[in-house]
């Protein structure tokens, strides 16, 4: 099973829909809006919600119910923007092919996002890969804030469907972040990484069983493989 981030791996992240989702649901300029000091990529959409509502200044009582309105609000703003998001988020170079070449292999594929489900579903929908992520199997940052139990949501939901469990040492994140390696190795998953946004030596330094530099198909695809029958 090969298990895609959304953000930095499939489609460069940008931080506009949550800064429009945080502005409307909080009622502050969108001019406003501060994102923590901290890293927000690899966290789950309602963490750097409240951290992020906090850092613009809204009390943190009132950031935390909040948080029920955003999902709403996120959703809008998703819909709104999707030809925005086409244009100015374009699937990275070798996604479609990966994910092609991939799928005639007979990996079933998935996501684990921080995303809320919705979202997720308009950002992949622009990717043109029609029905081969199984979503139904992934995890989204609606299912729980914290990404670590994330893994837990996909084997689960892979046993429901496949009626097997899912064995950790055959199941391959795919991402982009430290973050990814953590939560992946947390779960007993292998763990590839692509150095879109972080550089290669601050990921290797995190020890995930394999950098790549790009999204190459033939390569990438021969990693999984190497990975995948080594259990």
């Amino acid at each position: 099973m090969v298990i895609w981030d959304v953000d930095g791996t499939l489609i460069p992240a940008d931080l506009r829909w949550l800064r429009r989702a945080v502005a409307q649901t909080y009622d502050i300029d969108e001019q406003a809006v501060r994102f923590p000091d901290k890293k927000v990529h690899g966290y789950t959409d309602e963490s750097i919600v409240v951290d992020t509502a906090v850092a613009s200044g809204i009390a943190a009582a009132d950031a935390e119910a909040g948080v029920t309105r955003f999902g709403g609000v996120l959703a809008e703003v998703m819909d709104a923007g999707r030809d925005e998001l086409a244009r100015v988020q374009p699937a990275y170079p070798g996604v479609a092919e990966s994910i092609a070449a991939l799928q005639q292999r007979g990996y079933v594929q998935t996501v684990l996002t921080g995303n809320l489900r919705y979202a997720a579903e308009v950002k992949i929908a622009s990717l043109g890969v029609g029905d081969v992520l199984d979503l139904g199997v992934g995890a989204y940052g609606s299912d729980d804030r914290d990404r670590f139990q994330l893994t837990a949501v996909v084997a689960q939901r892979y046993r429901e469907k496949y009626g097997r469990d899912l064995v950790p040492g055959r199941a391959v994140v795919v991402g982009d972040a430290p973050n990814d390696i953590a939560c992946a190795r947390n779960a007993g998953f292998r763990a590839v990484v692509i150095a879109h946004r972080v550089a290669r030596e601050e990921l290797a330094s995190h020890e995930p069983d394999a950098v790549l530099d790009r999204l190459d198909p033939g390569l990438l695809v021969s990693t999984i493989a190497g990975l995948t029958s080594e259990s």
